[in-house]
């Protein structure tokens, strides 16, 4: 199924998203005039510019078919995307991935030190969920506390962190098919799917009328890992913005080294025409979020 929405008007959507992002974590992280300026700075540093704001734009698209305030919508989106951020500056240090470049610029570590990153990411965690329990991101107190449940669920060892637990035991295990799915529903598309979740809870659609958009979700995140898994191995340093093929030389078992390229790309390409179908009750209000799942496998970042 083709969409409707252009390549210039999906690329519109992702201006306008990273810049509405930007604009609020410019407003939420204000430098202080005190010794904790660093700590700002730090997280300035992660969070705004760079990235391709995918989680964020899938929420307020999802949002948006339900006619939700977008002001609202994009603030709960940056509470989505601190947990991301936080995530990407932890998962950079020597501990870690032990990154020196992330979003085209150096990561958290390099740019200032190991203790500042590790407080910075400490600081992104907290603020997700101060976003979220803020009369701002919603009036109703119920939606506020579901979204903060989905957000910390997703987050935690039944979520990422889960998956990136899984993702270092990879480095000493040799993983089959079923348990490298497994790491990176968990590690990838729980935040994917908590950002499509917390669209439909900001618009108020009732746990089961939200079945098609969670089938969506988890078809498009499986698809973004393996896309991920390909550009790792096929993809220019220099568009990527960050360090590629570290998962082969880890010893990790992927997407790709177990079904080798052609399989892996046409199980994206299944995947999202899936996602697309779970799409079917809906009309040209989940025109974006058609554009999106074809965008998550055509992406060269």
């Amino acid at each position: 199924m083709t969409t409707a929405i252009s390549d210039t008007a999906l690329a519109d959507a992702f201006r306008q998203i990273s810049a509405d992002v930007d604009a609020c974590f410019d407003a939420l992280l204000a430098v202080p005039d005190d010794p904790r300026a660093v700590l700002y700075e730090a997280m300035r540093h992660a969070a705004i510019g760079g990235g391709k704001r995918v989680r964020p734009l899938l929420l307020t698209a999802t949002a948006a078919m339900f006619n939700v305030d977008r002001s609202l919508a994009v603030r709960v989106a940056c509470a989505v995307e601190a947990i991301h951020v936080y995530s990407l500056i932890h998962d950079d240090m020597p501990c870690m991935d032990n990154d020196d470049m992330r979003r085209g610029k150096p990561t958290v570590h390099k740019a200032f030190n190991d203790a500042v990153a590790v407080l910075a990411g400490d600081s992104l965690h907290a603020l997700a969920f101060e976003i979220l329990a803020g009369p701002q991101s919603h009036p109703d107190p119920f939606i506020r506390s579901e979204l903060i449940y989905t957000l910390a669920e997703a987050s935690g060892p039944n979520g990422m962190a889960g998956g990136q637990m899984m993702d270092l035991e990879a480095e000493k295990a040799k993983f089959d098919l079923p348990t490298v799915t497994k790491l990176q529903r968990l590690k990838t598309g729980a935040l994917i799917a908590a950002s499509v979740e917390m669209g439909a809870i900001l618009g108020n659609v009732p746990v089961e009328g939200r079945n098609p958009l969670r089938a969506y979700a988890r078809d498009i995140g499986l698809a973004f890992q393996i896309a991920d898994d390909i550009m790792d191995e096929t993809g220019d340093e220099a568009k990527a913005g960050k360090a590629l093929h570290k998962d082969a030389a880890a010893g990790k078992e992927t997407f790709l080294s177990l079904l080798g390229l052609e399989r892996a790309r046409e199980q994206a390409f299944f995947l999202v025409d899936q996602a697309i179908g779970h799409l079917a009750s809906h009309g040209r209000e989940a025109d974006l979020l058609r554009a999106l799942a074809r965008y998550i496998v055509e992406r060269d970042n």
